[in-house]
C-alpha cells in the first residue's frame, strides 16, 4: 500500500470530519425494537423503519430458523446457475398474490433490485425522469442505465408535464421514478395525478412503495392500492427489509417483466441468491401484514404517529404535514443536528441526526420513525426528553 493513497484517504476523511459529516457504525447487541441495546446501554429507539415491529416477531425467527434446518445457511450461487430454493420461489408467489400483479423477482437487497431493472428498462437514447428527492439507489441505477436523465422538482407537476412533453417530442421511450412515500421527509407522491400524466405522454412509471407496504390501502399493498392505480403502474418496487420485517428487495408487475428481468437485471443473474432463511422471514412478514394482527399492528402505528405529531405541535416544534411514519424534525446545520440527537442518546432516546448528502445541505434533521412496537409510553417519553430544555430546531428559537 502506498503512501500516496493512505495520504488520500486521510485528507479526505479530514474534510468529512471538518464539515461535521463525519459517521460512526454504531452496535446494537439486540434485536430490533422499540427499546435496543447500542453501545453496552438500553435506549428507547426512534431510528428503525421496523414499522409494524415484525422484525423480532416470532412468526419470521421460526420460519428463518426453519429454513435454515431445512435448506441451510447459504444459497451457493445465483440462481440461474446453481438452481433457485424452494423458499425464493414461495417468497416470489406470495409477493405478487399480495400485491395483486402476476408476478414477482426478489432481489437480495432494494439497491439492487433498482440498480438491476433500471438500466435493463432503459438505456441509450431513452430518457428517465426521477423526482429529485428519489433514493440514492433509484439515482444510481438512472445513471447507470445510459440513458437521457432528468430531475424533477419534488412532487411538482407541472415540472413532470414539461420534461414530459420534451421527452415525447425526442421520440423516446420514456421511465419516470417516483417514490409513494418519501424516506426524509415522509411525504406522498401526488400518485393519481402522477399517473394521469404518464399515460398522457406515453410513458412508463416505476413506482418505489418501500416506505409504504404494509402501512395504506384496504389490504395493506401500499399507497397505489390506497388511490386505486396499482393495475395503472407498470414497474411496482419495494423493500422486504421495512414493514415486512425481513431483508432484500422486489420488483412485482406483468408476467413479461419479470421473465425479462430474470434475463437482463446484471444484479439478478450475477449476484449469488439471498440465504433462504431470508426469503422464508420475509414470507412470513407478508403473511402476518395480511392478517387480522397486520390490521391491528397498522391500526395502533398511526394511532401512536397521531400521538406524537399532537404532541411536537404542542410542544412548539413545526412540522411538515404528516402523511406517514416518518417525523422529520429540520435543524439546519449539521453541527446542531448532531449536538441534538447527542443530547438525546445522553437521555436514553436514539434518534439519528440525518446530514448531507442524506439530504441537502441546510436540511439537516432528526428523522423520527414511529413503530407499532411503541408503546404510548414511549412516544410520552421522546416527548419528555424532546421538552426538557433542549431548543435547538423548535419554531420560537
Amino acid at each position: 500500500m502506498t503512501d500516496s493513497f493512505q495520504e488520500k484517504l486521510v485528507g479526505e476523511l479530514a474534510g468529512i470530519e471538518s464539515a461535521d459529516l463525519r459517521r460512526t457504525v454504531r452496535e446494537v447487541a439486540s434485536a430490533q425494537g422499540a427499546w435496543i441495546r447500542l453501545e453496552g446501554r438500553e435506549v428507547l429507539n426512534f431510528s428503525s423503519n421496523d414499522y409494524l415491529g415484525l422484525a423480532n416477531h416470532s412468526a419470521l425467527k421460526e420460519a428463518a430458523t426453519a429454513a435454515i434446518k431445512k435448506f441451510g445457511a447459504g444459497a451457493g450461487a445465483a440462481r440461474l446457475i446453481s438452481g433457485s430454493q424452494s423458499p425464493h420461489h414461495q417468497l416470489e408467489n406470495a409477493l405478487a398474490n399480495f400485491k395483486g400483479t402476476e408476478a414477482a423477482l426478489a432481489f437480495s437487497s432494494g439497491y439492487a433490485a433498482a440498480l438491476g431493472t433500471i438500466p435493463a428498462l432503459v438505456g441509450t437514447g431513452d430518457v428517465v425522469v426521477i423526482d429529485k428527492l428519489v433514493h440514492a439507489s433509484l439515482v444510481d441505477a438512472a445513471k447507470l442505465s445510459g440513458a437521457k436523465l432528468r430531475v424533477c422538482k419534488h412532487n411538482d407537476l407541472a415540472d413532470l408535464a414539461r420534461l414530459l412533453e420534451w421527452a415525447a417530442g425526442q421520440g423516446a421511450r420514456t421511465l419516470v421514478v417516483a417514490e409513494s412515500v418519501y424516506s426524509m421527509d415522509g411525504d406522498l407522491a401526488p400518485l393519481l395525478n402522477l399517473v394521469e400524466l404518464k399515460e398522457q405522454h406515453g410513458a412508463w412509471l416505476m413506482l418505489d412503495e418501500a416506505h409504504a407496504t404494509g402501512l395504506y390501502g384496504e389490504g395493506r399493498r401500499g399507497v397505489a392500492e390506497e388511490f386505486g392505480v396499482a393495475d395503472r403502474v407498470e414497474v411496482q418496487m419495494g423493500t422486504l427489509g421495512k414493514a415486512l420485517g425481513a431483508a432484500g428487495g422486489y420488483i412485482c408487475g406483468s408476467n413479461e417483466l419479470v421473465d425479462f428481468l430474470r434475463h437482463r437485471a446484471r444484479s439478478f443473474v450475477f449476484s449469488t441468491a439471498p440465504m433462504p432463511a431470508q426469503a422464508a422471514a420475509a414470507r412470513a412478514g407478508i403473511e402476518v401484514v395480511q392478517s387480522a394482527e397486520g390490521e391491528e399492528r397498522r391500526t395502533r402505528l398511526w394511532s401512536l404517529v397521531d400521538e406524537l405529531k399532537n404532541g411536537l405541535i404542542a410542544r412548539g416544534w413545526k412540522l411538515p404535514v404528516v402523511q406517514s411514519a416518518i417525523l422529520p424534525l429540520i435543524i439546519g446545520g449539521e453541527t446542531e443536528a448532531v449536538a441534538l440527537s447527542e443530547q438525546l442518546l445522553e437521555r436514553g432516546v436514539f434518534v439519528p441526526a440525518i446530514r448531507y448528502p442524506t439530504v441537502a445541505h441546510g436540511e439537516a434533521r432528526l428523522r423520527i420513525t414511529v413503530s407499532a412496537a411503541h408503546s404510548p409510553g414511549d412516544i410520552e417519553k421522546l416527548l419528555e426528553v424532546l421538552g426538557e430544555g433542549i431548543e435547538e430546531g423548535k419554531s420560537d428559537a
